[in-house]
This record gives C-alpha cells, structure tokens and sequence, in this order.
C-alpha cells in the first residue's frame, strides 16, 4: 500500500507523468517534422500563392477550434486517455492524408486532422498531467507538457530536412503517432468520470479574459510557422535553423524554468515575456539575416515560454478538477481563434506589404495581450490553492494523484 501511494503522491514527477510527456513529445514530432516545410511546399511544390500559405495554416486552427467542443467534454466525461488517443489517430490519419491525396486537397485534409487531433491531444495531455503533477505545480506541470510539444517540433525540422522532402516527412508523422499510441497504452489512468456529473454549458465566461490574453500572445504563431523561412530567404538565408532555435528556446526555457509563476506573481513572467517576444518580432521584422535572424527567433522563444504557462496556472486554480478537461479545452480555443484569424491577415498582409509588415503586425498584438493581462492577474496573488486529496477514489476521481 505504501509503494503505491508514494507513486501516485501529490505533486509527484515519476515514471507515469513521465511516460505521458514522452508520448507527447513523439505526437508534436510529427507536426515538427512537418510543420516548417508546410510554407515551402504549398509556394514551391503545389504552386500556391502567399495566401494560399495562409489558409492552409489557418484552417487547422479553425478545425482545432470546433474540436475543442468535443475534446473538453471527452476528456471529462470518458477520460483523459481517451482524449489523447483519439488525438493521436487524428495525427495519423492525417499523415495518411498528407500521401494518398494529391495537390491541395492532400494538404487541406492533412491539416483538418491535424487541427482535430491537436484539439484532443493537447486537451488530454495538459489535465492529465496535472493530475499527475499535482495542481499546486501546475505552471511547472504545463511548462513540462509544452517542453514536449516543443520537443517534437524543434526536433521535428532537423527530421524533415535530414528526411528531404515533405512525403517522407508526412511518414515520419505516420510513425511518431503510431509509437505514442503505443506508449500511451502502457500508462495507467486514475481519472474516472463521476457518476452523478451534471452535464455544463460548454462556453464559460470566466475563460473570456485570460482567453483574450492567450489570443492576442498568439497572433505571431502562424507569421513565423508560415512566413519566417520565406521572409529569412530574402535576406540570406537561415529560415529553418532560426524557426529550429526559436522551438529549442521555448523547449528549455519552458523546461528549466516554466515553475517560475508557481514561485512568483504570475504576473511577472507574463509581462517580461511579452517584453521579449516584442523584441523578437521586431528585430525580424526590421533587422533580418542569416545570423541575427537566429537571434531574434531565440529571444521570442524564450519571451514566448512564459504567457501560456502564466495563465494557465491561474486558470487551472480556480476550476474544479472535474472540469479543468473543459477548461483546457476553452482555453486553447481562443489561441485557435487567434491563430485561425490572423494566419489570413498575415497572409493578406504578407501579399500587399511584405513579410516584414506581417511580423511587424504580431508585435503590434502584444499591447492588446498586455492590456487584458491587467484584469487576468489582478487577484492572483490571493488565490487559495486547493487541498491535496491523497486517497485515490476520492470524488474528484485522481484530480491531484
């Protein structure tokens, strides 16, 4: 009884949590590996335009926006393992997809079950780790859990080039999802729905502010997933090795040092990196190159380390654990909301004014983020935390193992 209660204890890192973030690493490996070469071969391969680049990126966000309706209820009502492995067949099938159909329809039903999966995968991965972790850690539980995320997609690009082309490195995401599925299967869930849950109104007004926050830190997501490689082209060069130390400095950062709004005001983590990411996006927009371009990337890494984990460690505080499956999922949807949405505007902006201009407006987008992130934090500090739940089958079902 001892061993068994010292595995699953409160804020514990061990073998189980562990698994869990290898398996999301090996998931986001595959977006990785064919993330950054999606811009190059809808422009070069498939003859597209600049706003073609945009709605292929931007579609999967708003797919991954309608699954986030159906991955948060999932996740609370059948479990948080289910959740993630309806995720991860997503992931697969859309490699598939990415190498039965030719042309444009190939890439936009790729990254309709890509934007479906990630819905349910992330949506999994984060409340389970939670749980694992102990909701008391959850800034440094969610740092871990994006650690993987970026794991995979820092990785995923060193993959992709070394494979050589786009088909090879759609069956690389064939094989990434089909290894994390079978790790998944080896780890033991505790959550079990309750019984008696009443069934909730699936839009929750609380998440609208730090949601708004999440959006606005976003916006730059879909510039440099689609344009920094063909924005760094024009100016020499050195595209994917800075997209690569962009995803490693989120990667470390979020690693080493995604506890930090456990231990301070949230509220500092969030601003100084907002600060960063600023920075970032505007010596690439104005100063690019092969090696200052690499720089840059870096320093909006690592200011982009900081937002999510900041406020959703708030978030995750004050929700019951039986719901913190749907929290997660609304949560991500207004990133969805920002990413869907701005990858046309950038697209668009991109095509009448340049890449510099669309890099110049995600650095605009971060005054909104600091100006709700004002009403986000202002009791944070004051928030009680929940009491640990040591027993197993209590009524929050595993919520703080």
């Amino acid at each position: 009884m001892a061993p068994a209660r010292a595995f699953n204890r409160p804020g514990g890192f061990g073998p189980r949590f562990w698994m869990l973030i290898g398996a999301t690493f090996l998931g986001f490996l595959g977006f990785g590996t064919v993330l950054p070469l999606m811009g190059p071969h809808v422009r070069r391969d498939l003859g597209g335009s600049d706003q073609a680049v945009g709605l292929v990126i931007g579609i999967f966000s708003y797919v991954a926006l309608a699954g986030r309706l159906i991955s948060g209820p999932l996740a609370d009502r059948r479990g948080r393992k289910t959740a993630f492995l309806t995720g991860l067949s997503s992931c697969l099938c859309a490699g598939i997809a990415y190498l039965a159909l030719p042309g444009m329809a190939g890439a936009y039903l790729g990254r309709v079950l890509q934007g479906f999966g990630e819905a349910c995968l992330y949506t999994g991965a984060a409340a389970w780790a939670v749980e694992l972790g102990g909701i008391d850690r959850s800034a440094q539980t969610l740092g871990y859990v994006s650690s993987g995320i970026w794991g995979g997609i820092s990785a995923g690009p060193v993959v992709g080039q070394w494979l050589g082309s786009f088909e090879r490195a759609a069956v690389m995401q064939v094989i990434a999802a089909v290894v994390s599925i079978a790790v998944l299967l080896q780890i033991p869930e505790d959550y079990k729905p309750s019984p008696h849950g009443k069934r909730r109104p699936w839009f929750n007004r609380s998440i609208v502010i730090p949601g708004l926050a999440v959006a606005f830190v976003n916006v730059q997501y879909p510039v440099m997933t689609g344009f920094l490689v063909l924005h760094l082209a024009q100016h020499g060069g050195g595209g994917p090795a800075a997209f690569t130390a962009f995803a490693l400095m989120v990667l470390t950062s979020r690693f080493f040092l995604g506890g930090l709004p456990d231990r301070i005001h949230p509220a500092i983590t969030f601003y100084c990196g907002i600060s960063a990411m600023c920075a970032g996006l505007l010596f690439l927009a104005f100063f690019p190159g092969p090696i200052f371009g690499i720089f840059s990337a870096a320093l909006l890494g690592l200011g982009f380390s900081f937002p999510w984990s900041a406020i959703g460690s708030v978030v995750l505080r004050r929700t019951p654990g039986s719901e913190r499956g749907s929290a997660v999922s609304m949560l991500s949807a207004f990133y969805d909301i920002a990413v869907g949405s701005s990858a046309f505007t950038a697209g668009r902006v991109a095509q009448l004014y340049g890449y510099s201009a669309a890099f110049g407006m995600a650095a605009c987008s971060l005054a909104g983020a600091a100006i709700v992130g004002r009403w986000v934090f202002a009791d944070a500090g004051h928030e009680s935390r929940e009491p640990v739940m040591v027993t197993p089958d209590t009524s929050e079902l595993g919520m703080d193992l």
